[in-house]
């Protein structure tokens, strides 16, 4: 059965970059820990979860100017002079940066598309794809943000990798469900008044995850809440509707920010070359030689061995 994959392509090479020691290198010193660790991650994914189409999601902006204008704050945490070095970090290490050429250039070898769109963050193109996919879709990803596109009856769930690629997670509606209260298609407007740090989503004061599932459950959804605010006889309590009062203005424009864009105009699958197949002729001589002159080790075997039996 046909099934898509689609990778949050950064969560994946920053995670492989700083979970592969930095001494593996190329003879000239080059680090290649990120493209070794990355292969063998997509290698793994595609044979555990039977994979047939791959697109790997690509961030042409990883802070889009126009959410920065709704909200300043968003993922500025990220861009001050002097942060944690950490999976979660947008500042690229130089030793990173270095990679991600060859990283391009060994997804390409492999067959493996690529997709970004300008102004857009992989996971809007992770929203759009998975959102117009004809076939089963997996989401592979350390950022639950996009627990927003889960879909039990749409057969898209998250491959989770936040505790690592050996504690994977499988999340579906019943895992959202159970961790949040809330169903998928509300995670959006849950984390809207919950905030979110890792963002730089400042959320609702005084109303954290229990309160926003409450808050949801009564009234649906964020715009179903926000119109029992302005109803005198909406129900809600002098305290809460002061709290929504008070964020009135990030309210008007956080869905914005947080909700994925899901209509973006990406290829089709086809036309981006999605199906996975064997790497056949010069670009499997070409991977090969590269295992050699950069060091990759046996990550170059593993993954022609995965596509090598893609059915």
């Amino acid at each position: 059965m046909p099934r898509l994959m689609l990778l949050d392509t950064a969560s994946l090479y920053f995670r492989a970059f700083y979970g592969v020691p930095d001494s593996i290198r190329r003879t000239d010193g080059t680090p290649v820990n990120a493209v070794r660790g990355l292969m063998d991650m997509i290698a793994r994914l595609i044979t555990d979860y039977e994979a047939t189409h791959l697109v790997a999601c690509w961030d042409n902006d990883w802070r889009p100017g126009w959410r920065v204008d709704l909200i300043p704050s968003y993922k500025s945490h990220r861009v001050a002079e002097i942060v944690q070095a950490g999976p979660d970090v947008e500042i690229v290490p130089d030793p990173l940066e270095a990679q991600i050429p060859l990283i391009r250039h060994v997804l390409g070898l492999a067959g493996i598309a690529i997709a970004g769109v300008d102004e857009h963050e992989a996971d809007d193109v992770v929203g759009t794809y998975a959102s117009k996919a004809p076939m089963p879709v997996d989401v592979v990803t350390g950022d639950r943000d996009l627990f927003q596109l889960v879909d039990d009856e749409r057969e898209v769930r998250v491959i989770y990798t936040a505790r690592g690629m050996k504690n994977l997670e499988v999340v579906t509606d019943v895992v959202v469900v159970e961790k949040y209260r809330v169903l998928p298609q509300r995670y959006a407007d849950f984390a809207t008044l919950r905030g979110d740090a890792s963002d730089g989503l400042p959320g609702v004061a005084g109303i954290g995850e229990k309160t926003a599932a409450s808050l949801l459950a009564e009234h649906g959804s964020l715009a179903g809440l926000l119109e029992a605010a302005e109803d005198p006889d909406g129900g809600l309590s002098a305290s809460v509707r002061a709290k929504l009062d008070a964020a009135a203005d990030y309210l008007k424009v956080a869905p914005a920010v947080v909700n994925v864009v899901r209509d973006l105009g990406v290829p089709t699958l086809d036309a981006a070359g999605a199906g996975l197949r064997p790497v056949t002729g010069e670009a499997r001589a070409e991977l090969e030689r590269l295992a050699t002159e950069w060091n990759l080790g046996g990550s170059v075997k593993r993954l022609l061995d995965a596509l090598d039996v893609v059915r």
